[in-house]
């Protein structure tokens, strides 16, 4: 068994940290939907400003309020206007790795998407693997490239 992305929130900005609530992270429906993740669904969430990574369950906010709201301990781990990746992942056998199409959205400073994109990896005729990221709305695929270290 491997362990795979399946859904993921790149670029979110935190609108609110609530210490006083009970934990989880609370999201705008609108989003998860998109990206589909779905309530009570554990995410792992990585602050692109202070590094900090952490885990923690999904609570559906106000429909179209574009709310990404830290609560409780995980409220210490962030400050209002922070970029969050914030990622869903599932265990799937190995070979599952073509047929899983994870969505992928993008965010501007005010939370609204940006763009909705899909992970794809598939085999050539030798069994080797690749992996693209499509746009969504265009049929081009988009190559992955890795930055040059």
């Amino acid at each position: 068994m491997k362990k795979f992305v399946t859904a993921k929130l790149h670029g979110i900005h935190v609108t609110e940290a609530d210490l006083g609530y009970h934990g989880s992270i609370t999201l705008d429906p609108d989003h998860c939907e998109a990206a589909g993740i779905l309530p009570m669904e554990f995410v792992d969430i990585w602050n692109k400003q202070s590094g900090a990574r952490i885990s923690t369950y999904v609570i559906y906010g106000t429909r179209g309020k574009r709310q990404c709201i830290l609560n409780g301990a995980a409220a210490r781990t962030c400050q209002v206007g922070d970029q969050l990746i914030i990622c869903t992942n599932e265990l799937r056998p190995a070979e599952d790795v073509t047929e899983i199409a994870p969505k992928v959205l993008t965010f501007t400073r005010d939370n609204d998407v940006d763009e909705v994109l899909t992970y794809s990896a598939d085999r050539d005729a030798q069994g080797r693997l690749s992996f693209s990221i499509l746009k969504d709305d265009a049929p081009q695929q988009i190559p992955y490239r890795a930055k040059a270290v």
